[in-house]
């Protein structure tokens, strides 16, 4: 083994995991351990993982071995978000109505990933229901800061060297928050791209399946695998991409650190010889985010929960029954009419794009707020979600507390391929391996 290989087999992006299986120069089983010995010496402090048996990762790994190859993800761990539904160990949803539930079958999700190879290690916390009562994880770069939410274990064991990669899920920014206040890369496909089935509906009409990961390269291979195909090399741009930096009608919400990051990423990447200019912003944009949050989501929560508000309320977060009293507040008229707005604004995208291929948006009003008793603002991750367009966060800067602030990169909706492309050109120009996760091993 050469001496990258030698070292803990957990440092290893999935992709790195992937080559040096496929090699023969380590084993699955050998991969498994330093992860299960990694959660071993951490997770009694950052509490990313809900439901984990070492023993059934390591039959896992030890029956990859005995076999042949599966497929692209052949022997690479991964994370599940507890809403996603696992045959072989609970998905309990962050709330006690579901403790010990153990669904008849996989995820779709889940079932693609084990066909291309990948050892479940197992199901990462989540904020009950994918709504915002938090876990008990804390942010493996200052336990006394929230990781983020609602996919909190899954960007927690990520950063944390714990696993190299893991699903959660966004209907507001339960991806992208995460992996900004984290220091990962975060990524939310075009909506409706990844199949949902077996995976817990918060809102259903913007509800989508995202990943978590320390390099762009794993976040490419998940995807192929996702949309069952054949992962191809990285791509590329021919040309410097066209940037637009959209500041939002959120912009004076946010903290000096993300205006710095915005403002030092547009600087570094037009000296480097992208076109960056600021994007005109159509009227019918502002106040995106309360018509995301508190009318689709609210209201679409209320229906989802019903049983649950019928016949087991009192077993429910407050913030739970906030949430679903605020939906049965919203008349479907106001309902219908926040569609709507949504349609008009996906429409004016399409002039947007036709001159840029990528935005630069705020992703995070600043760093990882101190306390874990809430995960953060989502408002400006979820304008985005509720727009049906693939986003990606890049962990490129830090905040005041040397806390971990992310920018957002926006696509055209379909265009996922373009995002990664731009994503690569940026983060080959303005990041540096060292923000990526917790800086030392501990």
């Amino acid at each position: 083994m050469d001496a990258k290989v030698s070292s803990a087999l957990n440092t290893l992006s999935a992709s790195e995991i992937a080559a040096e299986i496929a090699a023969g120069r380590m084993t699955c089983e050998a991969v498994v351990r330093d992860c299960v010995a990694r959660i071993a010496a951490r997770d009694g402090v950052v509490k990313a993982f809900v439901n984990f048996d070492a023993d059934i990762a390591l039959d896992q790994a030890r029956a990859l071995d005995r076999g042949s190859r599966r497929g692209p993800l052949h022997g690479v761990p991964i994370g599940l978000k507890d809403t996603i539904d696992t045959v072989d160990m609970p998905t309990e949803m962050g709330s006690p109505i579901y403790r010990g539930n153990r669904p008849r079958a996989d995820a779709s999700c889940v079932a693609l990933l084990r066909r291309a190879g990948a050892v479940i290690l197992g199901k990462t916390a989540t904020c009950e229901f994918a709504g915002s009562a938090p876990p008990e994880t804390t942010n493996p770069h200052n336990p006394a800061h929230t990781p983020g939410g609602s996919s909190s274990g899954s960007a927690a064991a990520v950063a944390d060297f714990m696993v190299p990669a893991a699903l959660g899920t966004q209907t507001g920014g339960s991806v992208l928050r995460p992996s900004s206040f984290c220091g990962v890369f975060g990524y939310k496909p075009t909506y409706n791209t990844i199949n949902k089935q077996g995976v817990w509906p918060a809102a259903d009409s913007i509800d989508t399946i995202g990943w978590l990961a320390r390099s762009i390269d794993d976040i490419e291979l998940l995807t192929a695998v996702l949309r069952m195909e054949t992962p191809r090399p990285p791509r590329k741009l021919e040309n410097a991409p066209r940037i637009g930096v959209w500041r939002t009608d959120l912009w004076d919400t946010a903290q000096d650190e993300t205006k710095v990051a915005i403002v030092d990423a547009a600087t570094k990447l037009g000296k480097a010889g992208a076109t960056v200019r600021d994007v005109d912003r159509p009227d019918a944009f502002t106040g995106l985010h309360v018509i995301a949050r508190s009318t689709i989501g609210f209201y679409e929560r209320a229906a989802c929960m019903a049983y649950a508000w019928d016949h087991q309320r009192q077993q429910l977060s407050p913030q739970m029954r906030g949430y679903i009293e605020n939906g049965h507040k919203i008349s479907r008229d106001d309902y219908v009419a926040g569609l709507r707005r949504l349609d008009e604004c996906r429409a004016l995208l399409g002039g947007v794009f036709a001159n840029f291929d990528v935005l630069l948006v705020p992703c995070v009003p600043g760093e990882a707020p101190k306390g874990l008793g809430a995960t953060g603002d989502p408002s400006m991750q979820a304008i985005w979600t509720a727009l049906h367009t693939p986003t990606m966060t890049l962990p490129t800067h830090r905040g005041p507390s040397d806390l971990p602030v992310g920018i957002q990169l926006v696509a055209q909706r379909y265009d996922d391929d373009r995002l990664f492309a731009c994503a690569r050109w940026i983060w080959d120009r303005i990041g540096a391996p060292d923000m990526v996760g917790v800086r030392r091993s501990r």
